[in-house]
C-alpha cells in the first residue's frame, strides 16, 4: 500500500528535502506552505499529516483544530518548539504527536511508521458494544448516546475506545496516555485529565449517567 503524506512547511527546503527522502521510500507526497494551503490540501484525505507550527497566516495549532474533526488520520507536528505548555496545547487541539526540529529523518520515518500501524489497527477493528443507552462502533469510530452521535476529537474518542475495551480495570493517566497517544509520544500525561474531563462534559449532555469513574488515587476506570 502506498501512503499518502501531506507536508506542511513553509520552509521550502525542508519541504523539498522531506518530499525527496519519502518518496525515495515509496510515500506519496502532496505538499503545502501555509495553513490555508493545509487545510485545502487535507481535503484530499492523506493518511498522513506533518504540519509545521509556525508559519504564516494561520499556525500549524489552528490549521490542526479545524480540520482534526473532518480527518481521522494521524497528525504530527513539527517544530522548534520545546515549551510544555505548547505540547500540552497541541496535543489537545487534535494532534498526535510531537517531532523536534531538528530531528533525523530516521527517527522521523520511524513514528511515521508506528503512527500509521497503528491506524491500520483502528481501521481492521470491526467490533461494536453497548454500554447501557452508549453505543460505541470500533470500526466507524463513533460513539452514540441514545439517537445522538457525540461530536469528539481523535484523542477523545481514543480515550474512550481505550478504556470502554477494558472495562472495569483502572488505568492511570501514564497508561492511558502511553496507550492513546503512543509509547514514544512527547508532551504531557496531564492533557489526559483535561481530555477526560472535555468527554465528561459532552456526555452529561446527552444523559445524566456515568461511564468514566475517577478512581482517586490511582487513575480512571470505564464503568461496566
Amino acid at each position: 500500500m502506498q501512503y499518502k503524506i501531506l507536508i506542511v512547511d513553509d520552509d521550502t527546503e525542508l519541504l523539498k528535502m522531506l518530499t525527496r527522502f519519502l518518496e525515495i521510500r515509496k510515500y506519496s507526497v502532496i505538499t503545502a506552505e501555509d495553513g490555508i494551503s493545509a487545510m485545502r490540501m487535507a481535503e484530499t484525505n492523506p493518511d498522513m499529516i506533518l504540519l509545521d507550527i509556525n508559519m504564516p497566516r494561520v499556525d500549524g495549532m489552528e490549521v490542526c483544530r479545524r480540520i482534526r474533526d473532518k480527518v481521522s488520520c494521524p497528525i504530527l507536528f513539527l517544530t522548534a518548539r520545546v515549551d510544555e505548555e505548547d505540547r500540552v496545547n497541541g496535543l489537545l487541539s487534535g494532534g498526535d504527536d510531537y517531532i523536534l526540529k531538528p530531528f533525523s529523518l530516521k527517527e522521523l520515518e520511524a513514528r511515521m511508521i508506528a503512527h500509521l500501524k497503528r491506524e491500520e489497527r483502528h481501521k481492521a477493528k470491526s467490533e461494536y458494544r453497548f454500554h447501557s443507552e452508549c453505543l460505541i462502533d470500533y470500526a466507524a469510530k463513533t460513539v452514540q448516546i441514545g439517537e445522538c452521535y457525540l461530536e469528539l476529537t481523535k484523542m477523545e474518542y481514543g480515550i474512550i475506545e481505550f478504556l470502554s475495551m477494558n472495562p472495569g480495570m483502572v488505568f492511570d493517566k501514564e497508561r492511558i496516555y502511553e496507550k492513546v497517544f503512543g509509547y514514544d509520544a512527547e508532551g504531557d500525561s496531564r492533557v489526559v485529565t483535561e481530555l477526560i474531563r472535555r468527554i465528561r462534559k459532552k456526555i452529561g449532555k446527552q444523559t445524566e449517567k456515568e461511564y468514566i469513574e475517577t478512581v482517586w488515587g490511582m487513575g480512571y476506570k470505564w464503568i461496566k
